[in-house]
């Protein structure tokens, strides 16, 4: 690969960078505001006075936003599962020519924090969309510590294309965190950590290497933190978009289970006979550590089993059940191995697909 200076980056790259609007109808965003501030008529005029000014000529008003990128040049943008959570919003996209385009989310991944778009021409940009320019998608496989990478995008919604660079700082990294607002918690594996520059509204703009290709979405930060932010691997958005070519939808494999993985301090604490697996647990006193109808249910697997094995291979720290799961495929037969109450048992089932 021919390394190239990151001016020389920013400049070839720029085009395809676009900076994702999420808004809502003034109306919308009334029907939202609490019961219990209804009483107290001067504030909630104040407020819709204030909402009117915000509004645009439509009568919409800009709620969210983020960073995303063009991989295709009739108009398919990669961005970020929470960048686009809201199903109430509208969703527009401005590239960095000031094109304003209208965008459709076409698919959203059940299983990671990615969601891809397609542009539609408006009121200002009629005509097909054709060829736009484009990133070209690296390996993310190839990703080594300490190599120099460039993160690009709407940084807190304000500062379109601001380039950052920096090293990544680590790989194969997790986190917990919520894809979407209303989502639960849950394990975000396998990411580059960089200490390049990431802040609000960077997410879903690209992470790039010194070729100018794509090797991560910039998507998380630790608050509370100097230089440490997340990326999810291009890799995972490659077979995304292989599956939308091939089968018009983003499919992922559903075992039905909320777990957390057992090591020694998890065995220590709870008096484990085990440390390792993956542990039935649900920390949401709300919902159950099983998900109804799903092939865990239909197992009949219950919380507090401990699963030790898949397919004969070890649960680990380092292998867990999201591991497995990224390399099987919908209605693929899987056995596992589960402690319960310290009786070892097998049980057999076949994955459905998940939905988002």
């Amino acid at each position: 690969m021919i390394k190239k200076p990151i001016p020389q980056i920013a400049k070839e790259v720029m085009p395809a960078v676009v900076s994702i609007i999420a808004s809502k109808h003034l109306e919308e965003i009334e029907k939202e505001i609490p019961q219990e501030m209804i009483p107290y008529l001067p504030l909630k005029k104040k407020q819709r006075a204030m909402l009117e000014n915000m509004a645009d000529a439509h009568g919409m008003v800009e709620v969210g936003g983020g960073s995303g990128f063009i991989v295709d040049e009739g108009g398919i943008i990669v961005t970020n599962r929470h960048v686009i959570a809201d199903p109430q919003a509208e969703y527009s996209v401005i590239t960095n020519t000031d094109q304003k385009f209208r965008a459709e989310v076409i698919a959203r991944d059940p299983s990671n924090d990615v969601a891809i778009l397609r542009l539609h021409a408006t009121d200002e940009t009629k005509g097909p969309i054709k060829k736009l320019k484009t990133l070209k998608l690296g390996d993310s496989s190839k990703a080594t510590l300490g190599e120099s990478i460039v993160a690009i995008g709407n940084s807190l919604g304000i500062f379109r294309n601001t380039v950052s660079s920096g090293i990544v700082s680590g790989l194969s990294r997790s986190i917990r965190a919520q894809v979407s607002p209303k989502s639960p918690m849950q394990e975000m594996r396998g990411l580059i950590q960089t200490d390049a520059a990431i802040n609000p509204g960077n997410s879903g703009g690209p992470l790039l290497n010194l070729s100018g290709q794509v090797v991560g979405i910039n998507a998380a930060i630790v608050y509370g933190a100097q230089n440490i932010g997340f990326a999810i691997p291009i890799n995972t958005v490659k077979r995304d978009l292989s599956d939308l070519k091939e089968f018009g939808r983003i499919k992922r494999p559903l075992l039905g289970i909320r777990y957390l993985t057992v090591d020694e301090k998890l065995q220590g604490k709870l008096n484990l006979p085990v440390s390792q697996g993956a542990m039935i647990i649900n920390e949401d006193p709300k919902t159950s550590g099983i998900i109804p109808n799903s092939p865990a249910a239909q197992a009949k697997l219950k919380e507090g089993d401990i699963i030790t094995e898949y397919n004969g291979q070890p649960i680990t720290s380092q292998k867990t059940i999201q591991d497995f799961l990224e390399d099987a495929e919908v209605g693929e037969t899987v056995n596992l191995t589960v402690l319960r109450n310290g009786k070892k048992l097998n049980s057999k089932l076949t994955l459905l697909e998940r939905k988002v």
